[in-house]
């Protein structure tokens, strides 16, 4: 039993189109976190939806003159 629901996971987590994967979230200077982006972190998309998350940092950089 313990399997069959291991592969329902997996096949939830690879059937979802939103989902786009580490490899683009990394380039564009994300990380793949589970559960909740950490503070100073916002949720840009998801690596697996919808539970590994693709969260970027906040920017707060300031141009200066």
């Amino acid at each position: 039993m313990g399997i069959l629901w291991f592969i329902l996971i997996f096949i939830s987590l690879t059937s979802h189109g939103d989902a786009h994967g580490p490899d683009s979230c990394n380039h564009e200077g994300g990380l793949c976190r589970v559960g909740n982006c950490i503070s100073g972190e916002y949720l840009a998309r998801y690596c697996f939806e919808p539970i590994i998350l693709c969260c970027k940092s906040l920017s707060t950089t300031t141009a200066k003159r």
